[in-house]
């Protein structure tokens, strides 16, 4: 069996632990990162997860933070669902790459913290997706497979990839309507794989609520490029590191909903900014809107059906930006 860790703060201490009977048994190292947690805390946390003895605290007595922790390369997948790719004007088959774009570290927030709308942002929308996580330092190319795949990945984690819909599209850039802070809520589990539960992350269920409507619904083993494979490709390009985080595609039922037509008209370069704005935004609010909007309750959930593999449950309450004030 794998561990369910979280990262936890406690009495103005951060802190990690393991989880056992929905309690947390404090891990008593130092660990101010996840890189350091990997390389360091495991086996403490194994060790600490044996002992019957060992101090726990109630789940009520902590805020649970992301356990992904800056800093981090959050790389993503796009369109990585069939059904995402229709909603969103393209065709439902497997692409011929992988669509690849990254989130900034600083959007990291925790698996009940506030998503706050940014005030120019009016098309805000959110992204189940499995995360990733990397458990080895890859510096060059190389081949994973699934029979290697436990030897680059440490484990697993719920998120959700908020996304500023009239910045992604009408100004062409994937990483700052991503990224704005708040941007992606991460946890509140952290499940660490072992090797014989690796092959389960292809069968997850996927499930995302907005004011307890289910808006999205979906398993793992419709991804259409796999875990080892994006690894692969990724390797291809770029160094990651021990903490670092892949985000694997969402699925259908996202606010966003894009004819080929549409999707043509904000992407043409030839058209100006204000207008290409102008036509996503009233045909997006006009076509039954779900976007989120001040006061929406998001709540996210990714298991195994056996329920074995849990990775907790998120709830991100949404406000505008308006509403935020300095401390």
């Amino acid at each position: 069996m794998g561990m369910q860790v979280v990262r936890f703060e406690k009495n103005h201490t951060e802190k990690w632990g393991v989880v056992e009977e929905n309690r947390i048994k404090l891990v008593k190292g130092n660990y101010p990162t996840l890189a350091d947690f990997l390389e360091k805390g495991q086996e403490e946390a194994q060790r600490i997860l044996e002992d019957t003895s060992a101090e726990s605290v109630s789940f009520d007595d902590v805020t649970l933070l992301s356990p992904v922790t800056k800093p981090a390369r959050i790389i993503c997948q796009g369109a990585n669902y069939s059904s995402h790719r229709t909603e969103s004007g393209m065709e439902a088959n497997r692409p011929p790459f992988n669509l690849l774009f990254s989130k900034a570290d600083s959007s990291l927030s925790g698996a009940y913290s506030e998503i706050i709308r940014p005030s120019n942002v009016e098309l805000l929308d959110y992204e189940i997706e499995l995360g990733l996580v990397i458990g080895s330092n890859i510096n060059e190319a190389i081949e994973v497979t699934d029979d290697n795949l436990h030897e680059y990945l440490a484990g697993i984690v719920l998120t959700n990839d908020v996304s500023a819909r009239d910045v992604q599209f009408v100004q062409g850039q994937w990483l700052r309507g991503k990224s704005y802070r708040t941007f992606c809520p991460t946890g509140p589990i952290l499940y660490l794989l072992d090797k014989e539960e690796v092959p389960r992350i292809h069968d997850l269920e996927l499930n995302l609520w907005v004011n307890d409507e289910l808006r999205q619904s979906a398993s793992t083993n419709q991804l259409l490029y796999k875990p080892a494979e994006t690894l692969t490709d990724v390797s291809q390009v770029m160094d990651l590191s021990k903490g670092d985080m892949v985000l694997s595609g969402t699925t259908g039922g996202v606010a966003m909903n894009l004819t080929p037509d549409l999707l043509k008209q904000v992407s043409d370069p030839t058209q100006s900014v204000e207008s290409k704005r102008k036509t996503l935004v009233e045909n997006q609010l006009k076509n039954g809107n779900k976007y989120l909007k001040e006061g929406d309750v998001v709540r996210a959930s990714i298991k195994s059906k056996d329920g074995k593999i849990n990775l907790g449950e998120q709830r991100n309450v949404v406000i505008s930006h308006s509403l935020v004030t300095a401390e």
